[in-house]
């Protein structure tokens, strides 16, 4: 569609009538992101609220839009990248983020660490240096004070402000530690995740379980047997070893709905239970 029609049809989004609004708003839509800027052009030279309004809407449906359908085609064909995976999820929340931000500090975090790590070191050396880097110097840590906080759940806010939940901590202690070649890996333990070191030797065998959550602390096979046993749960590969990264993204998601249900976001939290549902 040219140019001058779609302003034509956007001109219109202030019409009373309901359906022809409806029949406008499913045309725009249709159109995909391209439109986005007409429309931003649109809300900006209006002083009317109802037009605004329904700009903000359609927009917010476009970008909803990409979001869904980026999530499948990650499912289907690009899971081995966590990273990619988890800037999806962002794109739901901040659609205009510049992601390169997000990259440009994992990849600051992993040099940093680079610097510093030597090829004798022992895996619990290479944790305690880890630990140092991305806690210490970084400065990162769970948010205690607003766990259920939506923004705990978006890397990019987690970077910002240095504060997160379980998992999305241990997504960028994993991603960073696999990009030098260590081997840890996420563990889906139920109310709380964790981080498992795998032995070099042998991949499929756990070393120890890292905490993020508490700056790393290293934990052994006996207190996640311990944990289990208190929530009466068996000790199954599911809860003590490496999930795949759907698994991780599902949870985020599942961490998601929850914190917008804590604060009462309603439209958000059934949005985000599509993108669940979509990947499930």
């Amino acid at each position: 569609m040219k140019e001058q029609e779609l302003k034509a049809l956007i001109s219109l989004l202030d019409d009373p009538d309901a359906e022809i609004y409806q029949a406008l708003e499913d045309k725009l839509i249709t159109c995909g992101p391209e439109v986005i800027p007409l429309l931003e052009a649109s809300w900006e030279a209006s002083f009317d609220v109802l037009l605004q309004g329904r700009v903000e809407q359609i927009i917010h449906k476009i970008q909803f839009n990409e979001v869904q359908s980026d999530l499948q085609l990650w499912k289907m064909n690009n899971q081995e990248d966590l990273l990619e995976g988890l800037l999806i999820i962002n794109r739901y929340q901040y659609p205009n983020l510049a992601e390169e931000e997000v990259y440009t500090k994992l990849a600051d975090l992993k040099r940093s660490a680079w610097y510093h790590l030597m090829y004798e070191m022992s895996p619990l050396e290479k944790v305690k240096l880890l630990n140092n880097i991305l806690f210490r110097e970084f400065g990162l840590s769970g948010n205690t004070s607003d766990y259920h906080a939506p923004q705990n759940s978006f890397i990019n806010k987690v970077l910002e402000t240095k504060k997160g939940n379980p998992i999305s901590l241990a997504c960028i202690y994993s991603i960073v530690a696999q990009r030098l070649d260590i081997p840890i890996y996420g563990i889906n333990l139920p109310k709380h995740f964790v981080l498992a070191y795998m032995k070099e030797e042998n991949p499929t065998e756990v070393l120890f379980y890292i905490n993020v959550f508490n700056r790393g602390q290293v934990m052994r096979d006996e207190d996640i047997y311990a944990f289990l046993q208190q929530l009466n749960l068996p000790a199954s590969d599911d809860y003590i070893k490496p999930c795949d990264n759907l698994a991780i993204i599902k949870r985020v998601l599942r961490n998601l709905i929850a914190a917008y249900n804590h604060v009462d976001n309603l439209e958000k939290r059934e949005e985000v239970q599509l993108l669940l549902d979509l990947i499930d």
